[in-house]
């Protein structure tokens, strides 16, 4: 491809495409912006696997053509991941129907037991979370939401107001349990 000694054409060859792949994602990373890798949904956060796949696949390429074939492959996932990111701004039954709504799985230091049975997450692995995030006492635990990533968010200290649990499924007015402020 590159070179006639085979073991020389290898090492050209895997560094010359490497370079290539990633100054064409650079590129691509530049024309859609940071959203490219972000973990914002799991469909960015597919695109973040799919992108790494095929840039392994085009530093190994053998042929040209199959070179091409691979940044074909990647410039099509990002004008994807950018069409979706874009309807997904203008339509909310767009969003609801491509990606995953966030959970409320604590409220003010109390479990809630099926959201963490829909999630298949356990409370030692819940209570872990806790402790990553600092929490050292439950009674601190205003809300703690498994994200669209599969994060784990903890909020402490003051009770969130309704714009930060907008979109989350759960939350105190889908659950009847009341913020402080509403208490009488």
């Amino acid at each position: 491809m590159f070179v006639a000694d085979p073991v020389l054409d290898m090492i050209v060859r895997g560094v010359a495409l490497t370079a290539m792949a990633v100054g064409f994602i650079v590129l691509l990373v530049r024309v859609n912006g940071l959203r490219s890798f972000s973990k914002m949904t799991s469909f960015d956060f597919l695109m973040t696997l799919a992108v790494a796949s095929l840039l392994a696949s085009a530093a190994q390429s053998t042929r040209w053509t199959g070179f091409g074939q691979t940044l074909f492959a990647i410039a099509v996932l990002f004008l994807v991941q950018y069409l979706v990111a874009r309807l997904s701004i203008l339509s909310d039954r767009f969003q609801d129907a491509v990606h995953n709504r966030p959970q409320l799985l604590m409220h003010d230091g109390r479990l809630l037991r099926e959201a963490l049975d829909a999630h298949n997450l356990s409370e030692k692995e819940l209570f872990g979370q806790l402790r990553a995030h600092g929490v050292n006492d439950v009674t601190q635990v205003r809300a703690v939401v498994i994200e669209t990533t599969g994060d784990i968010s903890v909020l402490t200290g003051t009770p969130p107001s309704p714009p930060i649990l907008r979109g989350v499924r759960g939350k105190p007015a889908d659950t009847g349990l009341k913020h402080e402020d509403d208490r009488a």
